[in-house]
């Protein structure tokens, strides 16, 4: 019976295994759509600001 309804489960939810996925697997799953919207709307430059910002608090 346990195992019908742990079936039932997985097909309502789209057959999925809960759990958590590793964190390199989630990485190569954002960083292409981070990028194509950070090129898209301009985040590129404000990047790069910020990062020579901060460089230059470091003194480098």
């Amino acid at each position: 019976m346990a195992d019908t309804v742990t079936r039932t489960v997985r097909a309502v939810r789209g057959g999925r295994r809960t759990g958590t996925r590793h964190p390199l697997v989630a990485a190569a799953m954002v960083l292409p759509l981070a990028a194509l919207l950070a090129y898209a709307f301009g985040g590129v430059d404000a990047v790069v600001t910020q990062a020579s910002s901060v460089a230059g608090l470091m003194g480098r």
